[in-house]
């Protein structure tokens, strides 16, 4: 039963088992946060397992393992204290917003002197000479916000995704597979760091082969339902014109076009499968739901590096918001029906 629902003496309804998908997309990921906390409120949702990458996969991580310690407000606080030590740690960072894009209110961080320069040394630069040691401030906030001990043990099952280098394959990390490292190579942009070696083989961002990959949650859990938190527009009105624009879209379309040929691929499966094998009923029976904002479509490139508390906290808002107005509109339906018509894509 919700909070609201407690409060009004709503009767509690049934359990209901369901699987998240988390995208990835750097300090964007608060909303997913936001998302989360508002789910984690609904004690009738039972999460059985999370596929997550980049962000996404951090989001996973730090939600199993609270939950593992103190259930669902256990998952909350972890989640919480997770974003605050990101946004600690950017506190002296270079990536600040300049003076006009604060005076008019704006998130970007087009015109911090920092970001410009960055983004101009990486079209001529690797991280392999700017960065040859592989410094990220993120291994120290994983190392502190999650218990990997614990994690290899928890309850719901974890999927995190990253690139292999050499094959260009993705490779799935499950509980006891899942540390540090892991989850950093799942975020590793590879003009901003280098890849992420584990047991000799070198890792990129997990996005450029599954962002996130859903395969896993239909073969290995018995949820039937499968919640994508989706912070990548597939749609932007509009033709990009300026370089960043340009830049920006092209990353759009590279981290969502593995989802979507992944959901192309599930709608198949969908009509082809046999309900009388074990396989086949896994496929038939899938449900399909998405949460998603508009608002992320204002939102360009460079805000995913921006790390302000302020702003952290009105993407988790918004991703309340967007959560609240879904269960509102769906939450009868999870366990029931799909509510993303994935068909639709056999029609593109």
């Amino acid at each position: 039963m919700s909070v609201e629902a407690s409060r009004r003496g709503v009767k509690a309804r049934d359990p209901v088992a369901v699987d998240l998908a988390l995208q990835g997309g750097g300090a964007h990921g608060a909303f997913t946060w936001g998302v989360l906390d508002r789910l984690l409120e609904e004690s009738w949702l039972r999460i059985e397992g999370i596929s997550g990458t980049s962000a996404g996969a951090m989001n996973a991580a730090v939600l199993i393992d609270g939950y593992s310690e103190g259930g669902h407000s256990g998952a909350r606080a972890s989640l919480e204290r997770f974003w605050r030590r990101v946004s600690h740690s950017a506190r002296l960072s270079p990536f600040r917003r300049g003076p006009l894009d604060i005076l008019l209110g704006r998130w970007t961080l087009d015109s911090s002197p920092a970001f410009l320069v960055m983004d101009f040394t990486a079209r001529l630069f690797s991280p392999y000479d700017l960065n040859p040691i592989g410094s990220n401030p993120l291994r120290s906030i994983l190392t502190e916000s999650i218990d990997f001990g614990r994690l290899a043990k928890a309850p719901i099952r974890l999927f995190v995704t990253a690139t292999n280098v050499r094959t260009g394959q993705g490779r799935i990390f499950r509980n006891v597979d899942v540390t540090p490292e892991a989850l950093l190579a799942s975020a590793c942009l590879p003009t901003v760091f280098k890849a992420i070696e584990i047991n000799g083989e070198a890792y990129w961002d997990g996005g450029y082969a599954g962002n996130p990959t859903i395969t896993p949650l239909v073969r290995e859990c018995a949820s039937n339902d499968t919640i994508i938190v989706q912070i990548n527009p597939v749609e932007r009105p509009g033709t990009p014109r300026s370089a960043r624009e340009i830049i920006n879209r092209v990353n759009e379309v590279t981290f969502n076009a593995t989802l979507l040929k992944e959901l192309r691929m599930i709608a198949v499966l969908r009509e082809v499968a046999n309900p009388g094998d074990c396989e086949g009923a896994r496929w038939a029976a899938m449900r399909v739901h998405r949460i998603a904002s508009q608002a992320m479509t204002d939102l360009g490139y460079s805000s995913k590096l921006n790390a302000e508390w302020d702003f952290l906290c009105l993407l988790r808002d918004e991703g309340r918001r967007t959560a609240a107005s879904f269960l509102e509109a769906h939450g009868g339906d999870l366990g029931q029906r799909s509510t993303l018509d994935i068909d639709a894509l056999l029609k593109v």
